[in-house]
């Protein structure tokens, strides 16, 4: 895979996850207590073989560029040709910020060609799964393809927020539609559509040229579902290459099909539930598969500490169920369930934590209660503190309440005494 480059769009700003994107970039968000979102990619191309990467950056990027420093700088080896580089804006070719997908890469297109690959794989940052993409690399060579896209199988009801596709039996794109009102079902399965994963190989001439003509386009949004692709079916090779999971299960092979899990974490709702899926009995994402290891930063903290409880009967109890507990966190007498508790934190006595995630150094004071509730980096609960059973009083201090009662504070906020009950 050296002479393939890996283009990593990493400057979503993540606006439909606010308050969680107030301060940092959507794909530098946690995830699962201890990684962020931009590991499953990074870790994907890890395991894949791949080890030259440039990471386009846009907002509020110094959260996600201090992260990719601590955990990520360590696995490369630049005399070896390895790197991982973060690229900010540069304003090279105008003064705008990045217009689309198209133009984010164009306007880094000198940074690609001073690599000399050939082909250049463009991923998003900020989506949750497993996948080899030199699989993916081989099938594009084999079939001498000037674009492939990944594909993933969804239900139609689903894919209106996708690029859909419709393929020859061999694979090849015959039309693509950007988020249609009417997806286009497959032929074997009426219920099913072909979507894009927002995944690309290009062959690197091709990807200039085709950038470089997109850009002298003024009425064109410079975006690679909305312009390149549509464009480009009709006098290029471009194929869709099944997505084949690498979260291993039951199975010990990658699979293809309807129930693989690719998922985009683009709001709170989806962003909660996907965390959620972690800590059932059986998780629908492994994260203990040591044949795709995911990595992330890991903290120099104690291991994760329990106390009170080993005295006889008394409700003042250190426990934590169905949960996942991150290094140097500590129950201090507290009651966590169906939880993800990050590095650092503390739940005191007689505390109940429930069906909620904490952020790294969180600190739940005693006899508090939490339910349904995202709590950012660093916030302080009073003790006392009632939190998700009430949405109008929740929404009224100022935290943000979601439609599903799902309440969220923010990194920083302060909760005042008044709201202790």
């Amino acid at each position: 895979m050296r002479d393939t480059l890996t283009v990593i769009l990493a400057g979503g700003r993540g606006s439909r996850l606010e308050p969680l994107t107030r301060d940092r970039a959507k794909p530098a968000v946690p995830f699962g207590g201890l990684y962020r979102i931009v590991d499953f990619v990074l870790s994907n191309c890890l395991n894949s073989g791949m080890r030259r990467m440039l990471l386009l950056t846009q907002y509020k990027a110094q959260s996600l560029d201090r992260h990719i420093h601590l955990a990520w700088r360590n696995y490369f080896c630049r005399e070896l040709g390895e790197f991982i580089d973060v690229v900010p804006p540069q304003q090279r070719i105008d003064d705008n910020w990045y217009q689309g997908t198209a133009d984010a890469v164009y306007q880094n297109i000198y940074a690609i060609e001073r690599e000399q690959p050939e082909d250049v794989v463009v991923l998003a940052g900020d989506h949750i799964y497993k996948m080899n993409y030199k699989t993916m690399v081989d099938f594009h060579r084999d079939r001498d393809a000037d674009i492939t896209i990944g594909a993933l199988r969804v239900r139609c009801e689903d894919a209106k927020q996708f690029g859909v596709m419709q393929v020859d039996p061999d694979g090849q794109l015959m039309g693509f539609q950007e988020k249609p009102d009417q997806p286009i079902a497959t032929p074997e399965d009426p219920d099913v559509c072909l979507a894009s994963m927002g995944i690309y190989v290009f062959k690197a001439r091709y990807l200039y040229e085709r950038l470089c003509d997109d850009a002298t386009q003024p009425d064109s949004a410079h975006d690679f579902g909305k312009n390149i692709i549509p464009d480009a079916i009709s006098n290029s090779r471009v194929f869709a290459f099944p997505f084949l999971d690498e979260n291993r299960k039951d199975s010990v092979t990658p699979h293809a099909g309807a129930d693989a899990y690719w998922r985009d974490v683009g709001t709170i709702d989806a962003y909660y539930e996907a965390n959620m899926d972690l800590i059932g009995v059986d998780p629908q994402l492994n994260l203990y598969d040591q044949a795709w290891p995911m990595r992330s930063f890991q903290p120099m903290l104690p291991p994760p500490k329990f106390v009170f409880g080993s005295e006889g009967h008394s409700s003042r109890k250190g426990e934590a169920l169905d949960s996942i507990v991150c290094q140097g966190a500590i129950i201090s007498g507290g009651r966590v369930a169906r939880s993800i508790i990050g590095a650092g934190c503390r739940v005191n006595s007689y505390a109940s934590v429930e069906d909620s995630i904490l952020f790294d150094h969180v600190d739940v004071g005693r006899h508090c209660k939490l339910r349904r509730v995202i709590v950012d980096k660093g916030v302080s609960i009073p003790q006392g503190t009632e939190i998700g059973f009430d949405p109008a009083a929740d929404a009224a201090r100022g935290f943000t309440v979601t439609e599903s009662g799902l309440v969220v504070i923010a990194r920083g906020e302060v909760i005042p005494a008044e709201t202790m009950v």
